[in-house]
């Protein structure tokens, strides 16, 4: 019998794109749950119909009754992205990233100590650890959990919850952290895809405060597969660091992919900063280069190339 995975989110943006590579890069058969918010789109995820190895049920995990329904058979995994990730949202409403980051994971940790599934991975963010000065050693498993604002604060409880359940009961559970994504199938309120449909359209290009916030970016693509190296080959109970090494600043991104559009400098605006917003991300990817062997394939300028053609082909259906 084949190995069925459970992934939680999986209309969004990682979360298809993980769909997406493993129907391509795997035998797993897929049930992918969703609770089709403005986070998850049926566009990401039409293309998977055609595959008997996948299916679909719209879920809210955050919904103990609405979750009940999709354990008509156990899995072998849980791979957790579901989450509310949009951090200006959470700063003018933090409910629903209490609801499904934090109530959501808990139910799927209760499905794992009842025996629904054999193991569970969360998908977690660098923001959990808070912010660096420029010249801080990059994050490692080890460094504190300092969470800035409220997206982050509930990403860093679930993880909490996720380490005391592996404490408590010992189930078989991981949590991954990752740097900031980017590739196909973002929303287009976060950073990068804003950046390339504003550039395609001409449209001012907002950048909060002096531009100099620090991100280490890594091609979603990269990340999938190290998630899947997670699944296959991690250790219960450990935390797994995944980053690209492409630090840049905001302002730098934007330059970038302006010159890659032969677009001017001038759609730059200034805006005021953002309430907790964090000055670095850096990570440190030394334990699972080290002891699953994962390293990132896609440059950024290779990754950006191949997101701004996505786009294009989006917006324009010309690349």
């Amino acid at each position: 019998m084949k190995d069925h995975l459970l992934v939680t989110g999986g209309a969004g943006f990682i979360g298809a794109n993980f769909i997406s590579h493993l129907l391509a890069n795997s035998n797993y058969y897929i049930t992918n749950v969703d609770a089709l918010t403005y986070a998850g789109s049926k566009e990401n995820i039409n293309e998977f119909s055609n595959s008997n190895r996948y299916r679909f049920i719209k879920c809210d995990i955050g919904n103990e009754n609405d979750l009940n329904k999709v354990f008509d058979q156990s899995y072998d995994a849980i791979i957790n992205f579901a989450a509310e990730s949009h951090v200006d949202r959470s700063i003018e409403n933090a409910r629903p990233f209490i609801h499904t980051n934090i109530n959501g994971t808990f139910n799927l940790l209760q499905a794992v100590l009842q025996g629904k599934a054999n193991k569970m991975i969360q998908i977690s963010t660098d923001e959990v650890y808070g912010t660096l000065g420029p010249k801080d050693y990059p994050f490692t498993e080890f460094s504190p959990i300092s969470p800035n604002n409220p997206y982050s604060a509930s990403k860093a409880s679930a993880d909490l919850l996720v380490r005391s359940y592996y404490q408590t009961h010992q189930l078989p559970l991981m949590i991954t952290r990752c740097g900031n994504n980017y590739g196909p199938m973002q929303h287009t309120e976060k950073f990068i895809p804003k950046i390339i449909e504003n550039a395609l359209t001409n449209t001012s290009i907002p950048l909060y405060g002096d531009g100099l916030n620090i991100r280490d970016w890594i091609y979603v693509n990269d990340h999938c597969r190290a998630i899947q190296m997670v699944i296959e080959k991690g250790d219960y109970g450990e935390v797994y660091n995944i980053g690209g090494t492409e630090e840049k600043t905001n302002r730098e991104v934007i330059q970038i992919i302006l010159e890659k559009l032969g677009k001017d400098h001038s759609l730059i605006k200034h805006v005021p900063d953002r309430k907790g917003h964090d000055r670095r991300y850096a990570m440190n990817s030394d334990k699972i280069s080290t002891v699953l062997g994962w390293k990132p394939m896609f440059s950024f300028d290779v990754g950006i190339q191949k997101t701004i053609d996505w786009y294009r082909l989006k917006e324009f259906g010309k690349r």
